[in-house]
């Protein structure tokens, strides 16, 4: 969520923000007027509370009992309004940053750089489907009749580049200094509140289940995040770094018609991610950090890739800034996303209450929320669509990237 603070005291600042996002800066005005409301109830009921401790002093027993039926209204109307402006907070997404490029959707994401040569082949590429259904190591129909569309199967060498995919983005994370992590892939729903994942059209994408009050995570980030819930960690260990593996879960409601055929775009998908909690001065130099982090794994695979800085019209809800790559596929003929790369500043953690402790003892007035980022490590299905489409051979196989060689059984 918002600090409450910015939208009172720089409310021209969030319009801004809501436009450049394509929102209506209307929603600044109805907020500022519910909390003005609040504001003062919340005072004439100080005020109220005070007469009320004047009056049993004086042993005003009339006084008294009139005071105590006006302040039960007044904390009834302040609960109302509460609940108003609480839901109003929810539907602010995070402020862009100032360098974020404008644009109203993808068409607005500018490139950075492209890295990395595209494969050249002495013969017609074929999309990583046609190949992978020959060998019989991708199995979309199948998973069709049994789970429905947007499913498949792992087989064979498929499964086994997954395994060895995981274990060299392990290795080459945890040797920088991120902590391994096998998180939950359910979340209470209050939680996933909290860390703004079911606000705006984010609640569209989620399976739940509503008997046990609880969501499927979107990604690994949802229950990583929260291993901070409610804690005030130390500056000296700023800052904390993770690397979670786990299945994610994802309605794609808004992509009906899109990506349907194959397993660019699935219900379920595993993936490892990265996740660091900072200094707020720190958090832009950690951006880079995991951008950085990114692109190691992606030379050390040999696939060619572009950085794209997005739009403010397309980040996404929680992001302050976001960067995504995109790995050329040469089969399909064009780049794909395969990652993304976000900073949330306190966003997310100040729905978690998630601080630290500035230089010393934990004092109030020596705490302030970290800041929050999360980036894609290796999306798997994808990551396996660009290793059998730039490592595909004359003869319709595909050969193992010389890292992963060893691990993927080849």
């Amino acid at each position: 969520m918002l600090d409450i603070k910015l939208i009172r005291d720089n409310p021209e600042k969030v319009k801004e923000a809501l436009k450049r996002r394509g929102l209506n800066a209307e929603l600044a005005e109805k907020f500022l007027l519910s909390d003005g409301q609040w504001r003062q109830l919340t005072k004439e009921l100080d005020d109220g509370r005070a007469e009320l401790n004047k009056a049993s002093a004086a042993k005003d027993l009339k006084k008294g009992r009139e005071l105590k039926a006006r302040i039960k209204k007044q904390e009834e109307r302040i609960k109302e309004i509460e609940k108003e402006r609480d839901g109003l907070l929810e539907l602010f997404p995070n402020i862009p940053a100032d360098d974020v490029p404008e644009g109203k959707d993808e068409s607005g994401n500018v490139v950075l750089r492209e890295v990395g040569k595209k494969p050249s082949f002495k013969f017609e590429a074929k999309d990583y489907l046609t190949i992978a259904e020959a060998l019989d190591v991708i199995d979309v129909k199948k998973a069709a009749a049994v789970a429905g569309s947007r499913f498949g199967y792992l087989k064979g060498k498929a499964a086994l580049l997954e395994i060895a995919l995981i274990k060299f983005a392990f290795d080459r994370l945890t040797k920088k200094g991120f902590v391994p992590v096998i998180p939950p892939v359910m979340i209470r729903s209050e939680v996933y509140k909290a860390i703004g994942r079911l606000a705006g059209e984010q609640k569209e994408e989620r399976y739940f289940l509503e008997k046990d009050n609880l969501y499927l995570v979107g990604t690994s980030e949802h229950t990583i995040l929260p291993l901070h819930l409610n804690e005030t960690l130390s500056d000296k260990d700023l800052p904390k770094r993770y690397v979670g593996f786990s299945t994610s879960f994802r309605r794609e409601a808004g992509s009906y018609g899109k990506d349907t055929k194959g397993i660019l775009r699935v219900h379920q998908f595993d993936k490892v991610e990265m996740i660091s909690f900072t200094r707020p001065e720190d958090s832009e130099k950690e951006h880079q950090f995991l951008l950085q982090c990114q692109e190691d794994l992606m030379k050390d695979l040999c696939l060619p890739y572009r950085v794209m800085q997005i739009c403010a019209g397309d980040l996404g809800w929680t992001d302050y800034k976001q960067y995504d790559i995109e790995t050329w596929l040469p089969g399909t003929g064009k780049y794909r996303e395969t990652h993304s790369c976000s900073n949330t500043t306190d966003f997310q953690t100040r729905g978690m209450n998630t601080k630290y402790a500035k230089g010393g003892p934990s004092t109030s007035s020596g705490q302030a929320y970290v800041h929050a980022l999360n980036a894609t490590g290796l999306a798997m299905g994808r990551t396996i669509i660009a290793i059998i489409e730039n490592y595909q051979t004359k003869d319709g196989n595909f050969t193992i990237p010389k890292p992963l060689q060893g691990l993927a059984g080849d």
